[in-house]
């Protein structure tokens, strides 16, 4: 991974397995981009995504998040794990917990998410079924940065893919999760280059960039 006084610093927060979480670390390898992934966090003990992280030599964090009597005292926690890295970015990948308000504010700007549906359609979970439920002929992956109320931040990127006849949920995921990593990879590469703006009214603007739509 490249290290410099330049690089980007990220911390990347999961739950399972951190297919995302690996693929943006593989992506920065292999590319030589100027970041580092400081530290991985979860909140479940013994996921696939720390185990991982800890064999590519990466910080890991866990945090129990039965152990803390409000979602306040567990982001409390967390933000200050997450502060003693520094980060340029924080990155939730996969991170199946609901953010409180005042964390999210502390990393306005800074905070980013992939969500598996073409926001603003289908938020929340199960989103993969909600869309074989509405009839939908394409599905996708949404990144975006992340505000106090739950997927409804600025998109940054999208990607899609077609429902085919007869998929189930399951299907419909294993076809959308390479496009999802795409596409967050792209999204890192452009924070990386210091390339992506939120403007005033809430839209994204990537210098250089004139599609952000991904297949």
């Amino acid at each position: 991974m490249t290290e410099s006084a330049t690089a980007r610093r990220l911390v990347i927060l999961i739950s399972g397995r951190g297919s995302n979480m690996q693929a943006i670390v593989d992506a920065i390898r292999h590319n030589g981009w100027p970041a580092e992934v400081c530290a991985v966090i979860t909140h479940r003990a013994n996921s696939e995504g720390m185990q991982w992280a800890q064999q590519q030599g990466i910080a890991t964090h866990y945090i129990n998040h039965t152990e803390y009597e409000s979602r306040e005292h567990f982001d409390a926690v967390l933000q200050e794990t997450i502060d003693g890295y520094g980060p340029d970015y924080v990155l939730l990948a996969g991170f199946m917990r609901v953010l409180t308000p005042g964390f999210v504010r502390h990393y306005m700007g800074r905070l980013i998410n992939v969500h598996p549906s073409l926001l603003p359609l289908f938020p929340g979970l199960h989103t993969h079924q909600q869309a074989l439920d509405a009839g939908v002929q394409w599905h996708g992956c949404t990144v975006h940065f992340v505000t106090p109320e739950l997927d409804s931040g600025p998109t940054i990127a999208q990607g899609i893919v077609p429902v085919e006849a007869g998929d189930d949920a399951q299907q419909l995921a294993e076809r959308l999760l390479p496009v999802e990593h795409k596409v967050y990879i792209e999204v890192v590469r452009w924070l990386i280059e210091g390339r992506v703006q939120c403007l005033d009214d809430g839209r994204v603007q990537v210098a250089g960039v004139t599609s952000r739509g991904f297949i």
